[in-house]
């Protein structure tokens, strides 16, 4: 089978963490624990995510006194590489020498007009208090919004449309590489008024670009792996109670149930490529992907059921 999976952040770093290499990198050794076993046996392609990351990149390019502050587009494409070689080297460690491996840069247009540019979502870098959030807004006028009680900057997240890279991904997994690509979403990029293509300040959602990779590659599988262990009514609450199973029509109607920063774009992202596509999504814990390949474990989107079905309550 054709797999594309999307690592959450929690694959990189978990709450609380301190984000350096060494942090990550164990994270990242976890993650490969479960996925070269996928990658033995099927065609694997990896996304993941790149808040934290491209966060403290753009706070490190801030401090540089005498030079502008970097663009989101430049900063998103240095976590491609950084994140990209840590998984490539760890997968390596794990699967034959013979085995190729590849992370590829990869640009995704956005259209210049989106109204995402005028609402900042994307929560980036790490969490603020309230009086340091506002001394960085002052300084570098950047957003903020509050999430759990502390403060994250944000910024615009506009709809991935197209993939340029998708013939060079679609090339190696024919010669039989493991592909890393769409890190962070992609580099977020557009077609200005001189009809070149240029970078632009964003950070697009990365399950929403996986999702489109997962369908432009016709993928048998699409999978988002992330640190709870399946999507939620009620998350939260007493009475919450896990989704075992949902058609994509039934758990669409229901996007704005969920959070709108964390499991809504894995929702509306599993519901787009099921509906286009027929094949499962599944949404749950990185331990259980080989279940979520399977559909025994975590939230599945799949046509072959009506409405929605929950799993036991814990």
């Amino acid at each position: 089978m054709r797999i594309v999976v999307a690592l959450g952040g929690n694959a990189l770093l978990r709450r609380g963490e301190t984000l350096s290499i060494e942090n990550q990198r164990t994270n990242v050794r976890r993650a490969c624990d479960h996925l070269a076993p996928i990658a033995a046996e099927h065609e694997l392609v990896i996304s993941h995510g790149n808040g934290p990351q491209v966060g403290l990149l753009a706070m490190q390019a801030a401090a540089f006194a005498g030079a502008p502050p970097a663009p989101l587009d430049v900063l998103d494409a240095q976590t491609q590489g950084m994140i990209g070689y840590l998984i490539e080297q760890e997968l390596g460690n794990r699967l034959p020498f013979e085995k190729p491996l590849a992370t590829l840069l990869t640009m995704i247009e956005v259209d210049p007009t989106d109204p995402a540019f005028a609402h900042p979502t994307k929560p980036i870098g790490p969490f603020y208090a309230k009086e340091a959030a506002e001394q960085l807004s002052t300084e570098f006028g950047w957003s903020f919004a509050e999430i759990e009680g502390d403060f994250r900057r944000v910024v615009p997240s506009p709809r991935p449309r197209r993939i340029f890279e998708l013939a060079q991904i679609r090339w190696m997994l024919d010669h039989g590489a493991v592909v890393i690509c769409a890190g962070g979403g992609g580099i977020p990029t557009a077609y200005v008024e001189n009809g070149q293509l240029e970078g632009v300040e964003a950070v697009i959602d990365k399950d929403f670009a996986t999702g489109l990779l997962a369908h432009d590659l016709n993928a048998d599988r699409f999978v988002m792996a992330t640190d709870a262990d399946a999507v939620y009514e009620n998350w939260g609450t007493d009475v919450a109670r896990p989704i075992a199973r949902a058609h994509p029509d039934a758990l669409f109607e229901r996007r704005d149930e969920f959070p709108e920063g964390s499991m809504q774009p894995k929702v509306v992202a599993a519901c787009e490529f099921t509906a286009a596509s027929g094949m499962p999504s599944a949404i749950g814990a990185l331990e259980d992907i080989d279940r979520l390949i399977t559909g025994e474990a975590g939230t599945v989107v799949t046509v072959d059921v009506d409405g929605v079905v929950y799993g036991p309550q814990a």
